[in-house]
């Protein structure tokens, strides 16, 4: 992949870059929706490239159980199975190991674990994660590491960076696919010298970017700031960054005054299948009847299919009824919220107002959204 910051924040870390992969190209910051299965929820790919999206996320975990990598392969690639021809990143399955296997036993060659589908047993290692992704034929992929819980005692925390680095190691000495690039995840806990211990040894191993893994999971915002300040500290100013998980507006933009460059979460698609809309104002609830009756769309100042032509009261009327259309438009506008708020805060960052944007979006954000 070849990256190269285009243009720099003078007051903070932002910046503006540029990466190009065998699918194509995308600027940073970037957010990536979550392809989980191989699709964007309630979205087809055209609808994707319509609202604005240049790069998503698959998960390698999912993918693995089902349908299988083997078949994918067989299938042309994921590019070609879910007809996507844009970049993808897809992550090697560590975090979904940890949070969704009914039994895990973690040793230094990998992890044994049960499905969450059929309890079927499973064993995948830093080899397998590399072969898994290199048989989904993605551009993007993520080494092998262990996700601890949060709070971890220190030990625990210490041996997983241990572990991390080791099969980080592993992973860079497997053969991948020609075009695919290797991201390696820094792990740590909350722990600032284990974060700058695990961050100095994969850096010293040489990384096409780097992840912050480890965050958003349960952990408070300011404890996530300062990590992740410390953690970029540590990392190379010309490769990528990539803060896995985390996707509440607000905290994106504060990771990217830190030097953030990539982002994912399932916040967008999964609020818009629970009702809850994302505006330039701030979080809309469409259930709630208020609305029952309003022929506003979603955000005035929203462009997109949906704002465009449905009212709140329609909106409403879907959710409250079961209907599958609202899942759609939901989406629809969650997506291109996301899409639009990073091409803003790009902008904002080339024309040096970013401070400025970022006091507007605090003080639209708490507006009365039923004014």
């Amino acid at each position: 992949m070849d990256f190269k910051i285009t243009h720099r924040c003078p007051s903070t870390r932002a910046r503006v870059g540029e990466a190009v992969t065998a699918h194509g190209g995308f600027e940073t910051p970037v957010f990536m929706p979550v392809g989980t299965q191989a699709t964007v929820k309630a979205l087809s790919p055209e609808e994707l490239e319509a609202i604005g999206a240049r790069i998503i996320l698959s998960n390698t975990y999912h993918l693995y159980l089902r349908p299988g990598h083997g078949i994918v392969e067989r299938m042309g690639g994921l590019h070609r199975f879910m007809h996507w021809d844009r970049p993808i990143l897809t992550d090697s399955g560590g975090f979904q190991v940890y949070s969704l296997s009914k039994l895990r036993k973690i040793s230094e060659e990998g992890v044994t674990f049960q499905s969450h589908i059929d309890g079927s047993s499973h064993f995948i290692g830093p080899e397998e994660a590399i072969r898994i992704q290199k048989a989904l034929g993605s551009d993007i992929i993520m080494a092998f590491d262990e996700c601890v819980s949060y709070p971890a005692d220190y030990k625990y925390v210490l041996d997983s960076v241990r572990l991390t680095s080791l099969w980080a190691a592993r992973c860079l000495e497997e053969k991948r696919g020609e075009n695919q690039d290797l991201f390696g995840i820094v792990q740590g806990g909350m722990y600032s010298d284990l974060r700058e211990r695990s961050a100095r040894e994969l850096v010293e191993m040489g990384f096409d970017g780097y992840a912050l893994g480890g965050l958003s999971v349960g952990e408070d915002a300011e404890t996530r700031q300062r990590v992740i300040k410390e953690t970029v500290a540590f990392l190379p100013d010309d490769k990528p960054v990539y803060l896995m998980g985390v996707g509440r507006p607000e905290d994106i933009l504060e990771a990217v005054t830190l030097g953030v460059d990539m982002f994912d979460c399932v916040m967008p698609t999964r609020n818009a299948r629970n009702g809850t809309l994302f505006t330039s104002r701030g979080r809309l609830v469409i259930k709630n009847s208020q609305y029952i009756d309003d022929a506003r769309p979603i955000d005035e100042s929203c462009t997109c299919y949906t704002c465009s032509n449905y009212s709140r009261a329609y909106l409403r009327h879907l959710y409250m009824a079961n209907e599958l259309l609202v899942y759609r438009l939901n989406t629809i506008h969650n997506i291109h919220y996301y899409v639009r708020f990073m091409d803003e805060i790009r902008n904002a960052i080339r024309e040096g107002r970013l401070e400025e944007f970022r006091n507007n979006f605090y003080k639209q954000r708490d507006a009365d959204l039923t004014a």
